[in-house]
């Protein structure tokens, strides 16, 4: 038993603020003003100017993905190709993998105002493949070496430009399944645990990863599970699926399908294939790609959610939003369900009546409010592809807030560091202000609406008796400090289960290696 004395965020109905917390066998057991006498000799932890709030919830990611890429070379913070080069050319010095594995590469936030290219690369490195995901994760540049390898595998593919060592949309997802394909099962197992210890270093209890593309046999989605399950620390992992075919998600058991890569409607801004209602301002680009007909994504909306199964889609254009849109009603329409807490990933831009398809079906949206002010895809940059009044209605979180949609947070990591933070700091400095959200709204989405997500509120989400003690303690109270001084707040401390987080890497992976082994069924 432990009593928390200080300021109790506790993120419940009310937005209650409290003064005492007490935490028994992983649970809390009372919340209040005053300390009832029966726990008046239980240790106390006095938070000072420090404030508790609920652990944070990472609602969209690719945790393999990420705990690769979170092993590899960070070039995101490099403003200039020749810095990045600089970089790889350390990293291949230093990297004993046979495969360089990179992220982060930008035309928008280096001074060349053009992304790397595989010449460039050569010159970094020219023995060893090189492998530079592009900072959006939906494009890559290959160096010759790993051009080499692929070839064969890409060049009649959509995306494949082997003059630049640039690879978009099919080419990439096989460039993709090529790199983590070649993963060995320990390799993979330590990443992703070490993953899951960086994400607890920045408050974060639970994530939502989209696993099942590019690992055999879909391992990643085996894995997640089965580590999730493992993980002694309290971590929480909800996995979803992502296919197209419900039986990927049946045959393992999981009440959720759905995500990016496979279950991606359209690309992404950065390489100007997000799907718009009207063509792009560019001239060129016209109105981007939407992978799947209307037809099969109805189709496939109608099976998931007759099977039962919780419905995630990517969708960052509007014209991809109105099809998830359309395509999620009519499979509610066919089979209606009351909590059915299907949700559209990023709803970057949103349509007006979309939205009030949403708020009207209760279909949720898991957002990254990191993509507001992205260093990587700037302001000026979203202008000048889809003019003044398009890019001042990306991530309308106001209005979708006032229509009663339920909005998470979420990372889309490796694409954003996981950072709830930051999070916050940007949905409450919003580069359209009308558009902002308050910090206890911002606290909220991060937080109890992530457990709601995956029908985990009644467990976790809020500080409330009877629920898990997953708590948070930051070096401030976040509803008496400026909007605009959020980023000054630090996570000091992850308590999961009533108990300081404590990395896991070692005794975890060789649990799954053990179950493996024995082959344990995962």
């Amino acid at each position: 038993m432990r009593v928390y004395e200080g300021t109790i965020l506790t993120v419940d109905a009310q937005d209650s603020l409290a003064h005492y917390l007490v935490e028994d066998g992983g649970r809390i057991v009372y919340v209040g003003d005053t300390l009832p006498e029966e726990y008046s000799s239980a240790p106390r932890e006095q938070l000072g100017n420090r404030a508790l709030c609920p652990a944070f919830v990472d609602t969209h990611e690719h945790l393999a993905s990420f705990a690769t890429f979170n092993a590899g070379l960070n070039a995101m913070h490099a403003r200039s190709n020749q810095q990045i080069k600089e970089m790889v050319a350390d990293f291949a010095e230093k990297c004993t993998s046979k495969i360089l594995v990179a992220f982060g590469a930008s035309p928008y936030s280096v001074v060349e105002g053009r992304l790397l290219s595989r010449a460039e690369l050569d010159e970094a490195c020219l023995e060893k493949p090189v492998f530079m995901v592009k900072y959006d994760g939906h494009a890559c540049v290959v160096n010759s070496a790993l051009l080499k390898l692929v070839d064969d595998k890409v060049k009649n593919l959509r995306g494949y430009h082997p003059e630049t060592g640039e690879m978009n949309q099919e080419a990439f997802f096989a460039v993709s399944d090529f790199i983590t394909g070649s993963l060995s099962i320990p390799e993979l197992i330590g990443n992703i645990q070490a993953g899951m210890d960086y994400l607890a270093s920045r408050g974060i209890g639970m994530v939502h990863t989209v696993s099942g593309v590019g690992f055999t046999g879909n391992l990643d989605i085996s894995l997640e599970k089965w580590m999730g399950r493992s993980a002694q620390s309290g971590f929480q992992v909800r996995v979803f699926s992502q296919s197209m075919n419900v039986k990927v998600a049946t045959s393992r058991k999981l009440p959720r399908i759905g995500g990016c890569f496979a279950c991606a409607l359209d690309g992404c801004f950065g390489s100007r294939d997000a799907a718009l209602v009207e063509p792009y301002c560019d001239g060129e680009s016209g109105n981007g790609v939407l992978y799947y007909s209307d037809e099969a994504v109805t189709d496939f909306c109608k099976k998931a959610n007759r099977a039962g199964l919780q419905v995630e889609m990517h969708a960052i254009g509007d014209a991809a939003f109105n099809q998830a849109v359309h395509a999620l009603k009519a499979a509610l329409d066919d089979f209606p369900r009351e909590n059915h807490r299907h949700g559209i990933i990023h709803a970057c831009l949103p349509t007006e009546e979309g939205l009030q398809i949403c708020a009207e079906y209760g279909i949720q949206l898991p957002m990254q409010t990191s993509f507001i002010d992205w260093p990587q895809e700037p302001d000026s940059y979203l202008r000048s592809i889809l003019g003044d009044k398009r890019a001042a209605w990306l991530n309308p979180l106001r209005t979708m807030w006032d229509k009663g949609i339920v909005m998470s947070a979420g990372s889309d990591a490796p694409c954003t560091d996981p950072d709830p933070i930051l999070w916050m700091q940007r949905a409450c400095n919003h580069d359209n202000p009308e558009q902002s959200l308050t910090i206890k709204e911002a606290l909220r989405m991060c937080t109890y609406n992530g457990a709601w997500t995956t029908f985990d509120e009644d467990e976790r989400g809020s500080l409330e008796v009877g629920k898990v003690a997953d708590m948070c303690v930051l070096s401030r109270n976040l509803y008496e400090v400026p909007s605009s001084d959020l980023n000054e707040v630090k996570v000091e401390s992850l308590i999961l289960g009533g108990s300081p987080y404590k990395k896991q890497r070692q005794s975890v992976a060789a649990a799954v290696l053990r179950g493996m082994l024995s082959k344990t069924k995962i």
